[in-house]
């Protein structure tokens, strides 16, 4: 069935390619950026002063400067953005405080493919050495994604397929960076290469290597080192002494990607195929527990993937475009033990695909319905498994709808989807076969008004379902990455949830300004906290289901202070918070951001950008049962930006010195917080060529 609905899609396309135009050539090489007013990632490309919820976009200059081996850490100086990590080399994006299976991280529009969402200590398979533009969707715009977006969406776009015909001969693009931080050294490039009108090929390649990890301090949280240095024993004094280095945090990460795609005036239809190849280390988290043994565990991490993207534009009707994006990949990954011999194996394989029907724009209507599929099989194999092997199928239907009245702006979405997870037999976890099925109904419902030129207030309602994931419902073993003993309950219902957002948006000459305040009550939240009990020499974690409320607010703001010569003085800035608690004087969610301010001042000329901005993060005292407190942490950072060639040269050059003043900060949001900090003193050096 996998095979057949995979097909399906892909003969559909190719039927419909000889409808395309016979002549004609696309305007713009691929390497052409999109503005960052406009987000494509909302089924239509659309202006960000249009969609109903916060949204972020890095691309360009900023992406340069910004990127990190990790999408978490590319993004987590985003508005709403947080990130789980787990070390230097697993880091997934936090939104709104949500994260896992709250969040989806897609390629150009579908998942990763990976076992990310399953655990904090997987890799997510997206390599952000190879994205051209990451878009950020919160709230719940990203649910036409599927029901497990309810925190929003991450969509990192590439050129592996590509979109246009380029006007030259051959382009390249290359990057190269160096921090000392790691010792990173990565590297990438990419070449599109016309070989028709209607038909280019894209390769692209990428390479990261680091060392162990700088960081500012001492390795363990300030609590569990004075604990360590009570305890009398010689082995925990010496493990409260490691400073300076972050163990087992080294890292080797490579990629390659072909494509081709026939593009004409009116259509397009495109494949890639690419290998991605990581072994990464996961900070160790020590413990003071005599019984409890710690391990320095590494993932040896591959995945094939292979991904088509078609688009037909009808001339005339009601229907302005189809498009089809499917994707397949295998993933693997080994968790070797500290002797490099392979503990435990996790072979999931998985298939999606979205079918949109985007309606022609009729006096100010437009909108989309369409179809989505994802099927995944998860295999774990090994001493410490903790899920039997298990798989799901998610089929849904979504429509978006959007009216533009002029100073009223309206729209409504709503999406149904029907999951059936099921487990196999699992004789060493105990586990009986299982097989869970739910219909999840969501549905929005909003609208902005233009109450001065320039200026919109929004406001959209909400109602999410999403039904547990194969982790929550089944998990019943140790996990060497989290080093924990995990279960789950096959009982769990759907969770519920009903929310609503205030959107304020404005922007003239020399400044905008966007802020949200949200909040939802959930009904069956699922959370994993610890319990404080010790089984198979692990902390035990068990997946618990309350009625929970969240709430915040977020706010981004630029603004023209001077221009001096060519010189434009711009001030920037960046603030969320987000508050959870379990309702009935249940305490409060574990991995909350706390409240962070982040401002900027830049000077920008078409030759030379020159910023400097301080990020405050403030302490975490709310916390859940067993969790510890978070310090606040300020961070001052510095960039330079130089085209030695001129504004449209093809070289940049960014020079840039994050936590100058070697500060030890830990990320509330992070299970890892107390035995992994964040980067110390991290000077770095990138070059980007394109030609």
């Amino acid at each position: 069935m996998i095979k057949s609905t995979l097909l399906g899609g892909i003969a559909l396309l190719a039927f419909a390619t000889p409808a395309f135009a016979e002549d004609g050539k696309a305007d713009h090489g691929d390497h052409i950026a999109q503005s960052n007013d406009i987000i494509v990632t909302a089924i239509f490309a659309r202006d960000r002063a249009d969609i109903l919820a916060g949204t972020s976009v890095v691309s360009g200059d900023d992406l340069v400067r910004e990127l990190r081996p990790t999408i978490g850490e590319t993004l987590s100086r985003q508005a709403g953005v947080s990130a789980t990590s787990f070390g230097p080399n697993a880091s997934r994006p936090v939104l709104r405080g949500f994260q896992g299976e709250r969040v989806r991280v897609l390629s150009d529009g579908i998942g990763s493919f990976d076992v990310s969402n399953t655990s904090v200590d997987h890799p997510v398979a997206i390599n952000p050495l190879t994205a051209d533009r990451i878009e950020v969707l919160r709230g719940p715009s990203a649910l036409l994604f599927g029901s497990s977006a309810i925190g929003g969406v991450v969509n990192v776009i590439d050129s592996r397929i590509p979109r246009r015909i380029t006007d030259e001969n051959l382009h390249f693009d290359g990057n190269a960076t160096y921090g000392d931080a790691a010792n990173e050294r990565s590297g990438g490039g990419r070449v599109d290469l016309p070989i028709s009108s209607k038909v280019i090929l894209h390769f692209d390649g990428s390479y990261l290597k680091t060392g162990n990890l700088d960081i500012g301090g001492f390795v363990l949280a300030p609590a569990l080192r004075a604990a360590a240095l009570a305890s009398g024993d010689p082995g925990f004094a010496a493990l409260a002494d490691l400073k300076g280095k972050l163990p087992n945090s080294a890292a080797r990460t490579y990629d390659v990607a072909g494509g081709l795609a026939i593009i004409t005036n009116n259509g397009n239809l495109g494949f890639s195929v690419s290998r991605y190849d990581s072994l990464i280390g996961l900070p160790v988290r020590f413990s003071l527990d005599p019984a409890v043994e710690a391990e320095a565990v590494r993932l040896d991490a591959k995945q094939t993937r292979v991904d088509l993207r078609g688009e037909v534009n009808p001339a005339s009707g009601p229907i302005e475009a189809i498009k089809f994006r499917g994707g397949y990949a295998k993933y693997r990954h080994n968790e070797l033990e500290e002797d490099g011999a392979i503990g435990t194996t996790f072979a999931n394989d998985g298939f999606e695909g979205r079918l949109e029907l985007v309606q022609r724009e009729r006096s100010g209507w437009r909108g989309a319905v369409g179809g989505q599929f994802f099927i995944r099989d998860l295999v774990i194999v090994g001493e410490e498994k903790f899920l039997p092997p298990s798989d799901t199928q998610q089929y849904g239907l979504f429509t978006l709808q959007s009216f533009d009245l002029g100073t009223v702006r309206a729209e409504a979405g709503a999406r149904v989807e029907r999951s059936i997870l099921s487990a196999r037999e699992d004789a060493d976890l105990g586990t009986a076969e299982a097989r869970r099925t739910f219909t999840a109904i969501s549905g929005s419902l909003g609208a902005s008004v233009e109450f001065t030129p320039g200026w919109r207030v929004g406001l959209n309602a909400s109602y999410t379902e999403r039904a547990p994931s194969q982790e929550e419902l089944f998990s019943n073993g140790p996990h060497a990455g989290t080093q924990a003993f995990e279960v789950g309950n096959p009982d769990f219902k759907k969770e519920k949830s009903k929310g609503a957002e205030l959107t304020l948006r404005g922007k003239g000459t020399g400044y905008s300004v966007s802020a949200s305040v949200y909040g939802n009550d959930f009904d069956g939240f699922i959370i994993e906290n610890p319990t404080g009990d010790i089984q198979d020499d692990l902390p035990v974690f068990v997946f618990t289901q309350s009625d929970v409320r969240y709430y915040g607010a977020e706010i981004e703001a630029t603004f023209k202070l001077a221009q001096i010569r060519d010189f434009a003085i711009n001030l920037d800035g960046v603030a969320d918070y987000t508050h959870a608690k379990v309702r009935n004087g249940g305490g409060s969610v574990a991995r909350i951001p706390a409240l962070r301010v982040l401002g900027a001042l830049e000077a920008q000329s078409p030759r030379l950008n020159g910023r400097v901005e301080v990020e405050r993060v403030n302490k975490q005292n709310r916390i859940a049962a067993f969790e510890t407190p978070t310090k606040g942490y300020t961070m001052v950072n510095a960039s330079l930006g130089f085209k030695p060639l001129g504004e449209d040269g093809a070289l940049s050059l960014t020079l840039s010195a994050n936590n100058i003043f070697d500060v030890t900060a830990r990320r509330a949001a992070s299970f890892l917080k107390d035995f992994a900090p964040l980067a110390g003193r991290d000077v770095r050096v990138s070059a980007r060529v394109s030609f």
